[in-house]
């Protein structure tokens, strides 16, 4: 009997004893989980903008603060002091109230806002002319983003003047400014002479070959389309129409270098022009379709057009 309660006795105590080791991992556990919440909750002090700050806008006391920030989310690059934030710089960007002012965002301590610094590595900005009409209308302002169109001459010895091709040779293009415009807040429409776009070295030497090669124009994107792949080349022979004078006397007329792109749609027939008939001729049937008259010298004809489907 005296045997059997030491040995209850002892299993009691050794249950115990897990008991407690495991209540003392279980709060031990509790206790680190704790403390790691508690070091990602520690507030951390760093400077914000205390009201807008425009491009180019310097930095001052009055227009920047300190607030708490949670430690485990301060962003990269920012400040945290007054002094060091407002050492003679200036925003590069447009910074809202509340904002972090980031390293990224203002310019060093010579204080230059300069379109250099605003650049992303491996990023040029380039150049080109425009007007009302190849800008939109002065709707392109600095913060959008364009498509651009180069129009020119078709190559090859068989065409014409007026044999043109158009092609999009840049797409979903940032612009970095409107003449010497460069804040993004400026939204108001405006004509300007130049814009200004942000490119790699292969679209700023596209850029610099096309001013050489024809008429370039912008196209205005929605910001959030950045759908971009081929696109046709685009020839008058797009552009509609269903009548084609054909060339006369074995030479002249328009001559296409891409028969695909250039299908003839309709053709002409000279028909004389209606008169009396003589003993024992025929009049000329009269024309069935459109007509124009054509006068060579003292001599006119009627042309008749003829569909072609």
């Amino acid at each position: 009997m005296g045997q059997r309660n030491l040995i209850a006795i002892g299993v009691a105590v050794f249950l115990g004893l897990i008991a407690v080791y495991l209540a003392n991992i279980y709060f031990s556990a509790r206790e680190t989980q704790q403390v790691k919440i508690a070091e990602e909750n520690r507030m951390a002090r760093i400077v914000v903008a205390s009201q807008e700050l425009a491009f180019g806008a310097a930095l001052s006391a009055q227009n920047v603060r300190l607030v708490n920030w949670p430690a485990s989310s301060v962003p990269a690059g920012a400040f945290t002091s007054i002094e060091d934030a407002t050492r003679n710089r200036v925003a590069l960007r447009p910074i809202v109230p509340n904002e972090p002012v980031l390293a990224s965002k203002v310019s060093g301590a010579d204080g230059r806002a300069t379109l250099s610094a605003n650049l992303p590595l491996g990023q040029l900005a380039y150049a080109i002319p425009i007007s009302d009409v190849s800008g939109v209308g002065g709707f392109v302002r600095p913060g959008d983003v364009v498509d651009v169109i180069l129009t020119r001459q078709i190559p090859g010895e068989g065409n014409v003047s007026n044999d043109k091709m158009t092609d999009v040779v840049l797409e979903a293009i940032p612009v970095l400014g409107i003449d010497q415009v460069a804040d993004e807040k400026n939204t108001q429409p405006a004509v300007g002479k130049t814009a200004t776009l942000q490119v790699d070295t292969f679209g700023a030497q596209k850029l610099a070959l096309a001013m050489q090669s024809g008429t370039m124009s912008l196209a205005l994107r929605n910001v959030a389309d950045q759908v971009t792949g081929a696109r046709k080349t685009v020839t008058r022979a797009d552009l509609g129409g269903r009548y084609y004078m054909p060339a006369r006397g074995g030479g002249g007329g328009t001559r296409y270098a891409n028969a695909s792109s250039a299908a003839i749609s309709g053709a002409a027939r000279r028909v004389a022009l209606p008169g009396p008939s003589l003993a024992g001729v025929p009049a000329a049937p009269r024309p069935t379709g459109p007509t124009m008259t054509v006068v060579r010298g003292t001599r006119a004809t009627e042309e008749e057009f003829i569909r072609g489907y």
